[in-house]
């Protein structure tokens, strides 16, 4: 009997959430092995990490050896990477890719750049070197939305009604993927985010409704892989809304990450903001 534990890779883009999914893993007893994206990582990752190399973005051929000589079967793909990269038509190249990056690139990223391909096109590789991309999710449970009210505070009847309002449009976008976020006031939509980010729609949505009190809607196509860029809100993103006029926000259940749960539930209760978990289905 071995007494050596399982080991879980990681390819780390910015962002708290490797450090929680890193947190979460060795917590339950996994040894993390990490790829962290250059320039991308936040610098309190390394020590979360059992063991932690530097590879540039797309630089897979790169991922794929240190992944194997770690024994790295299972892997999971957190944290953001900036997506306009992917929208220059030079972008790639200019992120210094190796061989499989390039040829990854050659075959299927120049034709289409959109998140689903290029995460399958990843997932591919790595899979014909022995190494999964398994759900993003598997070690943050805790900071996944849960159902109702989450914090203190209590969705009005207005922003009520514009949930019910919204929230069928909103599953209708996200399934098109057109986009994971809407804006809502009085029945009335003020804004649907499309490859800007939710963080350019809430500034937009907050500069054209003047009054505040409008509703935020966000969550992840039924078809949304969750190996990698499952939908987000964080303590910045509390911030935010406040600012522009936003007092609710409501999350598709299991589908958004509150990254650093306990901590963006307390943002939203300081900031007399309702956070509600909507269920699918």
């Amino acid at each position: 009997m071995t007494n050596e534990k399982p080991i879980l890779g990681m390819i780390a883009g910015n962002g708290i959430l490797p450090v929680l999914a890193a947190r979460g893993a060795r917590a339950a007893g996994y040894r993390v092995c990490c790829v962290g994206l250059r320039n991308q990582y936040v610098p309190e990752l390394p020590n979360e990490c059992d063991t932690f190399s530097i590879a540039g973005m797309a630089r897979v051929g790169r991922w794929i050896r240190l992944l194997k000589k770690w024994g790295a079967r299972d892997t999971v793909m957190v944290g953001g990477v900036g997506k306009t990269v992917m929208h220059d038509p030079f972008g790639a190249l200019r992120l210094m890719p190796d061989i499989t990056g390039l040829l990854l690139w050659y075959r299927t990223l120049r034709h289409d750049r959109r998140d689903a391909t290029v995460l399958a096109a990843v997932a591919d590789e790595l899979q014909k070197s022995g190494v999964t991309l398994i759900d993003s999710t598997t070690h943050i449970p805790d900071h996944l939305a849960g159902t109702g009210t989450l914090g203190n505070v209590s969705p009005s009847a207005m922003q009520s009604a514009d949930i019910e309002f919204g929230w069928p449009l909103l599953t209708q976008s996200a399934a098109l993927h057109i986009g994971q976020s809407i804006a809502v006031r009085d029945r009335d939509v003020l804004a649907v985010e499309a490859i800007e980010g939710t963080a350019a729609l809430i500034e937009r949505a907050g500069s054209l409704c003047k009054k505040s009190g409008w509703t935020l809607l966000k969550t992840a196509a039924d078809d949304h892989d969750m190996r990698a860029d499952v939908p987000s809100i964080g303590t910045k993103t509390i911030n935010q809304v406040a600012r522009a006029g936003c007092t609710c926000i409501a999350l598709g259940s299991g589908r958004v990450i509150l990254l650093d749960s306990p901590a963006v539930i307390e943002a939203a209760n300081s900031a007399g903001v309702a956070l509600v978990g909507i269920p699918h289905g």
